[in-house]
């Protein structure tokens, strides 16, 4: 039998007396189904550091390499600019964006366990095409590969979490998600930090993404689907056994499995989610769906996480200190997604959403008006010593921010906000939005940073402010309620009923 664990003394929102425990069981199977962050997290944390190391970059683009030791003494924001470089990085979206809806299907139809496992087979085979990598052709493969992986992955955990967890602890569970992405984001920094040095230090760093892969697959083999996925495909008694065993209880699995049966049966009725997604009673979910996405990339994140050590060699920092700061912006971010992981609910979505995006304004401004300081309107001086250091607390306050909330908010909310008749289609569309932002700045960053120079932290800024706005409107809170309840949520939204109506 599961052992449950009695978890604070927050009211029932769904009427289960075991919506306030946490059994062995389910805290086993989301910590092993969040593994698969660690993927995407290592993948972020292993690109940018990369891309600064001259073995590299004289291997796979020369030109960049000859680029970045000329441009010191001119414009050190334009060190890097490459189209050709930055598609190593943003390839990878691509191939993302083109596996969400196939995977959308496919944890329709197989369930989510299944998808988890394909897309850490095709991550792992990717991370071995690139450490082997002889040409670019091969590096590029590679990353679309990886890009499949991710795209299937993060298609199917987040939503295998948020079917899983207890409704009043799903927040918690559910950053666990964006938890291994942090573990994974400085597992990467760490090893390129200790590799930079080696002219095959590039091949370990790419080359161990495989490791991170294989911790994934393997757990996810040892755990059942979620009762949704399964009471989705028909299987009745496998779901009713799955529910006893992540809620360690018998006597009160009944009602949750008949609301499950119910949902079901409304998703079947849906024959084409993607058509039913775009009804006027969904118009609230499919807002959220496209502009949380959107907003997360336009903190600037997406950029700072990739070419953090672009960044620092680029205001003349040398390759040792980007790398450790680096280093410790992982630390931070990581550090932050705990503090989220803790407080998201007790103190709700919409307050992260608020705090962290005012942290980040402040800290946006405050960077490009450091830069501009220290390098100059031109960006042809070297920055003072101690300005650096200045530089790394504002982006470690600003990496904070964001830690505790667009990070793990941007994968709970999408995840918990559908009912299950467009679930799978509006995580979808979730995700291709945030690989074609993600895609979309990582391009063309490098040439932004050129141009716009310190002034692209207040284009950020700009937009931070702009969507912290739109939180406050338009965001209802979610915390605690069940999944089959959701939609009561928007019928009392001030804005949003005129919408939903009376139609649940």
């Amino acid at each position: 039998m599961a052992v449950a664990l009695e978890i604070g003394d927050a009211n029932n929102l769904d009427g289960n007396n075991n919506s306030g425990k946490i059994t062995l069981s389910v805290l086993i199977t989301c910590i092993v189904a969040a593994s698969g962050g660690l993927i995407f997290g290592y993948d972020i944390g292993i690109s940018g550091g990369v891309t600064t190391m001259p073995s590299f970059l004289e291997t796979f683009f020369p030109s960049v390499a000859k680029q970045a030791a000329e441009a010191k003494n001119t414009n050190m924001y334009c060190m890097y600019d490459s189209h050709a470089l930055t598609l190593f990085t943003s390839s990878l979206y691509i191939a993302g964006l083109v596996a969400s809806p196939v995977a959308s299907r496919l944890i329709a139809t197989t369930g989510r366990k299944k998808v988890m496992l394909l897309g850490g087979c095709i991550f792992f085979a990717g991370a071995a095409l690139n450490g082997l990598a002889a040409n670019v052709l091969m590096l590029i493969l590679g990353r679309l590969m990886l890009g499949f992986g991710v795209g299937f992955n993060n298609q199917a955990t987040p939503v295998y979490l948020s079917e899983v967890a207890p409704p009043k602890w799903r927040g918690a569970f559910s950053t666990g998600f964006q938890f291994f992405n942090g573990i994974g984001v400085l597992s990467a920094n760490c090893i390129n930090f200790f590799v930079a040095k080696h002219s095959w230090g590039w091949r370990l760093s790419l080359g161990l993404a495989s490791v991170p892969a294989a911790i994934m697959t393997i757990g996810a083999l040892c755990i059942l689907d979620t009762p949704s996925s399964l009471v989705e495909r028909g299987k009745l008694v496998e779901a009713r056994q799955s529910l006893i065993k992540i809620r360690g209880n018998k006597s009160n699995v009944d009602d949750e499995l008949a609301d499950l049966v119910n949902s079901s049966a409304l998703a079947k009725a849906a024959h084409e989610p993607l058509k039913t997604i775009f009804e006027r009673r969904n118009r609230p979910h499919l807002v959220m769906a496209i502009a949380i996405p959107f907003f997360q990339q336009f903190t600037g994140i997406g950029v700072v996480a990739f070419y953090t050590p672009v960044v620092f060699s680029s205001v003349g920092s040398g390759q040792d200190s980007a790398l450790t700061a680096a280093i410790v912006l992982g630390a931070v971010n990581l550090g932050s997604i705990l503090v989220s992981t803790v407080v998201v609910d007790r103190y709700g979505r919409r307050l992260l959403f608020i705090i962290g995006g005012i942290q980040m304004f402040i800290c946006q401004v405050a960077l490009s008006i450091l830069l501009y300081m220290a390098t100059g309107a031109a960006g042809t001086e070297k920055i003072p010593k101690g300005y650096d250091l200045l530089l790394l607390v504002f982006m470690c306050i600003y990496a904070a921010g964001f830690g505790w909330s667009w990070n793990p908010l941007t994968v709970l909310i999408p995840s918990e906000i559908f009912p299950m008749r467009i679930r799978a289609t509006g995580v979808s569309i979730n995700i291709a939005v945030a690989f074609s932002a993600t895609f979309v700045l990582s391009q063309f960053f490098l040439t932004m940073l050129c141009h716009l120079k310190h002034s692209l932290f207040l284009f950020y800024g700009c937009w931070i402010a702009v969507m912290t706005v739109f939180v406050v409107v338009f965001l209802p809170e979610t915390r605690g309620i069940p999944l089959e309840k959701m939609d009561e949520v928007w019928m009392k939204h001030w804005y949003w009923r005129r919408f939903v109506g009376g139609q649940l």
